[in-house]
C-alpha cells in the first residue's frame, strides 16, 4: 500500500480543477485520405512560413571549394579572423559554441546573403488561403513555477518544457531535483487532450517518462533534435555525455489522460494536424540549453496556425519569447507582460504585489480602462 502523503498528492494530480466543469470530450477527425493530409499539410506550411528565413548553404561549404563561385545563388562560410587568429593552427573544433574570446583557431561566420549572385528567376511562393488572427505578442510571468499558483492561468492546449534537470554537471542556471520535478502540477494545466512536449536529458531519459506518468500523461511519440555546428557538421566536441559525445537530445511528445477515468486511453484533440511533420529536427547548437525554434514552427502547425490554441513554454527564458505564447520562468527579467484581461484579474487577487497592469498589445502600453 502507498504511503497516505503519495497517494494523497496523486489524487490531487488527478482531479485538475476542481472549481471547474469537466471538459467536454474530444470529437475525433474523420478519417482523411493521404491526398487530403497532403494537401492540408501544404496549406499550413504555405500559410505559416519559417519566422527565421530559410538560407540555403551551399554543400561545397566555401567559395574556394564551390566549382561555381561565381554564379552559385547559395550562401557560403568565410572565415571570421581576429588579430589573434592563427591560421596554421587550423579550425577550432568548437566552431561557433567556441566560447574562449582568445581562441586562437579559425572560426566561420555565413556570408552576407546580398553578397550572393542573384536568383535568375524570382521564386514564386504561392498566396496563402484563409485568414489567420494575428496572434499576440509574447506573454510572460517572471517567477519561480515551485511557488507559482498556476490555476490563474487557465488553461492550454499545448505545453513546451525544458526542465533544469539535475544532469551533475556545472550549468549557468539552477536545477531541480528528481522530486522536485516529479512534484511539479504540471497536469494542472491541461484538460484531456491537451499535448506536452517534454526535453529530457540522457539521464532523465527515464525520469521524464516517470514524470510523465505522475502528472497524467501519456507519451504517443518522440522528436530527436541532430545537432549540427556552424559548418552544418555532426557536433562532437565531447562537451556533453559521460561515457559517449551527445551529439542528440530528445523530446518526448505526451497527451494528457482523463482526470476522470485514468486508465481510459487518451484521446487527440479535434485541432491536432497529424502526419505534417517527421520525428527527426536537424537544427544548428546556439546558446547553452537554446532549442531549435523548429519545434515551435512545428508546434503552430499542429494546432493549425501562429494565433490558434493557448501555448506555453515552462522554464523559458527571454530567447524563449514569442508571439502567440507564454513563458513562464525565473530569468524573465523584472517586470511581467500580459494583454488578458482574465488572467490580468486573477493574478492581480492572487498576488496583488506584482502589481500587473493589463496592456494593450498593440502599443504595449497599459490598456485604458472603459
Amino acid at each position: 500500500m502507498a504511503p497516505a502523503a503519495t497517494t494523497s498528492t496523486r489524487q490531487t494530480i488527478e482531479r485538475g480543477w476542481a472549481d471547474l466543469e469537466p471538459p467536454s470530450p474530444p470529437q475525433p477527425r474523420p478519417a482523411d485520405s493521404y491526398e487530403a493530409r497532403l494537401a492540408r499539410a501544404k496549406t499550413l506550411r504555405q500559410k505559416f512560413p519559417l519566422l527565421r528565413p530559410f538560407v540555403t548553404i551551399c554543400s561545397s561549404t566555401t567559395r574556394d571549394l564551390c566549382p561555381d563561385s561565381s554564379t552559385c545563388t547559395n550562401v557560403h562560410f568565410v572565415r571570421a579572423l581576429r588579430p589573434h587568429t592563427e591560421v596554421s593552427l587550423g579550425d577550432c573544433s568548437y566552431l561557433n559554441t567556441c566560447h574562449r574570446h582568445e581562441c586562437r583557431y579559425v572560426h566561420w561566420v555565413l556570408e552576407d546573403p546580398l553578397d550572393a549572385p542573384p536568383l535568375n528567376t524570382p521564386l514564386q511562393v504561392e498566396a496563402p488561403t484563409g485568414d489567420d488572427d494575428e496572434p499576440l505578442p509574447p506573454q510572460w510571468i517572471n517567477a519561480d513555477l515551485r511557488s507559482l499558483d498556476i490555476s490563474v492561468l487557465g488553461k492550454f492546449d499545448v505545453v513546451v518544457a525544458d526542465p533544469p534537470w539535475a544532469i551533475h554537471q556545472e550549468l549557468p542556471y539552477g536545477t531541480l531535483t528528481d522530486d522536485e520535478m516529479m512534484r511539479m502540477p504540471v497536469g494542472e494545466m491541461q484538460d484531456e487532450g491537451g499535448l506536452l512536449f517534454l526535453w529530457v536529458t540522457g539521464r532523465a531519459m527515464e525520469l521524464g517518462r516517470e514524470c510523465l506518468k505522475a502528472w497524467g500523461y501519456e507519451r504517443i511519440d518522440e522528436l530527436v533534435w541532430i545537432k549540427t555546428n556552424q559548418l552544418q557538421g555532426l557536433i562532437r566536441t565531447g562537451r556533453t555525455g559521460h561515457w559517449l559525445n551527445h551529439s542528440k537530445e530528445h523530446c518526448l511528445v505526451a497527451v494528457r489522460k482523463s482526470t476522470t477515468d485514468p486508465s481510459a486511453p487518451p484521446r487527440l484533440p479535434a485541432w491536432f494536424n497529424k502526419g505534417l511533420d517527421t520525428q527527426v529536427l536537424l537544427a544548428e547548437v546556439r546558446q547553452t540549453s537554446r532549442k531549435p525554434d523548429e519545434l515551435y514552427d512545428m508546434i503552430e502547425r499542429i494546432v493549425g496556425g501562429r494565433a490558434k490554441g493557448r501555448k506555453v513554454e515552462l522554464f523559458g527564458r527571454t530567447h524563449n519569447l514569442r508571439r502567440g505564447w507564454w513563458t513562464l520562468g525565473n530569468q524573465l527579467g523584472d517586470r511581467d507582460q500580459v494583454f488578458e484581461a482574465d488572467i490580468v484579474s486573477r493574478i492581480t487577487a492572487r498576488y496583488p504585489e506584482r502589481s500587473l497592469a493589463l496592456l494593450d498589445p498593440k502599443t504595449l502600453a497599459p490598456a485604458r480602462s472603459t
